[in-house]
Parts: C-alpha cells; structure tokens; sequence
C-alpha cells in the first residue's frame, strides 16, 4: 500500500513570528501497511500533523512524502481528494437524511464508478464492517458503533492506500469501544491498508498499534512498538503518561558500564540495568510501574524488600490496587493479584523489581 515519511515538519496554528509551534521539527517515518498511532495529551499537535498527512494543513517548514512523492511542503501541496487517503472523524460525519448504502456509495459516485461495480464494491465493505443486512436503514436507527462502521466503509469502499482516523471511538461507551477496537486492528490487518490513528487514551494506543509515537508540546518524545514506549520510555514524560508510574528520587551509589546501584526514598536499594551515562552521585528519578511491585506480610519466609504500610485499598475486578507508605518514604502504587488481600492498616514487605525499572536523570 504506502509508507509515510515526515521530514522537519513545523507548524504554529497562530499569527506572528513569536506564535508558539503546534507540532515542532517533527520527523517519523510510516511503514507500509503498518498500524500507527499518535498519542498525546490534548493540544500536543496530534491532530494538527494527521491534518498535515491530510492535506487539511499547509506545513510552515518540512516535508511529506507517500511511498517516495512528495504531496506536503510550503507553497507544494497534493490537494486532499489526490492523495489516495481516506479520513474517519470522532464525530461519524454520516449524512442523517441518507441511508447507509447511499453514505457509503457516495465516494464511488463522485469517481463515477458503474453501478454493479459499486453494488459489489459496496456489499464486500459492508460484510467487512459487519453491517450486512443494514443497507437501507438511516443513521439515527444504528447505534454509535454501528455509525462509526459506516464512517469506516465509506473511506474503505474507494480502496485507499493510507487510512487516517482522528479519535473515532472516543464517543462510544467502555465496552463498545474495546469491541471496535479489536474489528479496527483485524480490518487493517486483513486489508493491508496503513493506518494512522489519533488517539489521546494509552490503553487504546497499546491494544492497536504496531508503532506508538508519543507526541507532547508538539514534539516527539519517543517512537517504538508499544511495549518500547510503556516498559522502556524515553524519558519521565513518557514513562508518566504511559500509564500509572510510581516516580521515585534517589542517588546513583555504584554505577559499571551499563548498571547502576541505586539508593532511592524510602530505603529501596536497586540494582538497574540501561543507565548508560549515569556515574556514581548523580541524583536520578526511578520510573516504577505499579505491577512491578510484589507485597508480602512481614518476615515471610524469602521475601526481601522494604518495610511499609497499606493506607488505600480499591478492589478492580481483574486487580487490586493498594497504596503503600514505606516507613521511610514515599507512598507507592501497587497493583496484584486479587486473590492477595491486604488490609488497610496491614504491615507489607514492598519488593520492587529492579529489572523493569528505567532511571531517568533528576532535573536541576
């Protein structure tokens, strides 16, 4: 199908040189027909850059390029209708007072596609979607999912190369919404279309994508597979938003090639791996993901660890989740098995796994 290649691409959505920049000297590059996601908080240029793939936005500076050709650059631009994409918004964007065939014909319309074409074209995507059978109802007899596969079929049935999708499950409720998500990662996958997807929820972005780019102040902040970006982050501020993240001070008290001791609050010792760069006294913040954190009652027999307290206890269904004050530090979270029950008030062992913490350097 296409890749997609971003080459210094800048962009301020305001007047005057002092505006400041909605994406900034962003580069990434798209395989074909890969699943990739941008993800971000809001207002960190997400949809800004999908606009710019679109052909929506004009770039300030860079450049972008599909399969090789360049279709963005300033005062060089592919209009949207001749880039072979095709776009699903948050909103449906449905026609109300149109059936789901004639929404979904409508773009094999405008290229004059003959009839039986179309009728085939039309009953492949729709059995794709699973809306077979649901050809002559109107928007406002589907439920929301229902609307979304609609908004899908009709950028689907013109058979674009690239597929770019602007939070479209955003308005379906929990359960719905990881339905389609499943139907959206089998459709590209049988399909073989690339799709670049916008979304500001981290579960979705994990659940989907081949590749995450992690996007914030308008600038990357890491590009990888999703469990790069959430075992492995870049730096603290994609490890505090790929999810929950205890961030721990402490001091590098030993550190031999790529492995640091580390002496962190709360009297956790430490020995980490990947803290190249780091030397003996520099103070550093330790990343630790609440399921990286084992409890145990006190003096059980092989467990090691720290002393603490639970003070928060909140049953999840699927976990437990637990904050636990050290006797000298900080509270962390902690996430377990549900069948382990603590109590509030309980005296826990706290055993931190070392080998999945990630160390970043403490800022001045």
């Amino acid at each position: 199908m296409a890749s997609i290649s971003l080459k210094n691409l800048t962009k301020s959505l305001q007047a005057g040189d002092d505006a400041p920049a909605a994406v900034s000297d962003l580069n990434l590059e798209i395989a074909d027909n890969s699943f990739v996601t941008l993800l971000g908080p809001s207002g960190c240029g997400k949809t800004t850059t999908l606009r710019m793939i679109a052909g929506y936005i004009v770039p300030d500076t860079g450049s972008i390029h599909v399969n090789g050709r360049l279709i963005s650059a300033p005062g060089n631009v592919v209009p949207p209708d001749q880039r072979g994409m095709g776009m699903v918004f948050q909103n449906y964007a449905v026609w109300p007072h149109k059936t789901v065939y004639e929404n979904v014909v409508f773009g094999l319309k405008l290229r004059k596609v003959p009839a039986a074409e179309a009728k085939k074209k039309i009953a492949d995507i729709l059995a794709q979607v699973n809306l077979t059978g649901l050809e002559q109802r109107y928007p406002n007899e589907l439920s929301g999912g229902q609307q979304q596969r609609v908004a899908l079929a009709r950028s689907l049935v013109v058979e674009p190369e690239i597929l770019l999708l602007d939070e479209p499950l955003s308005n379906l409720d929990a359960k719905l919404r990881e339905h389609m998500r499943g139907e959206l990662k089998q459709l590209q996958r049988r399909t073989g279309i690339t799709f670049v997807y916008v979304t500001h929820d981290q579960a979705e972005a994990l659940a989907l994508s081949d590749m995450v780019a992690v996007i914030h102040g308008g600038k990357l902040q890491q590009y990888g597979t999703p469990q790069e970006v959430y075992a492995r982050p870049a730096n603290r501020i994609v490890a505090d938003f790929m999810g929950l993240v205890n961030l721990v001070p402490g001091k590098v008290s030993a550190a031999i090639g790529g492995t640091a001791t580390i002496e962190a609050a709360g009297g956790l010792k430490l020995l980490v791996t990947q803290t190249d760069g780091f030397g003996t006294g520099d103070n550093v913040e330790v990343s630790i993901r609440p399921e990286n954190i084992r409890l145990a009652s006190p003096g059980l027999a092989g467990s090691g660890g720290v002393q603490g307290k639970i003070t928060e206890r909140t049953f999840l269904g699927n976990i437990s989740e637990y904050y636990a004050s050290l006797d000298s530090g900080p509270t962390l979270r902690v996430q377990t098995h549900p069948a382990q029950v603590f109590a509030v008030g309980d005296h826990v062992t706290v055993d931190v796994d070392a080998a999945q913490c990630t160390v970043f350097r403490s800022n001045p």
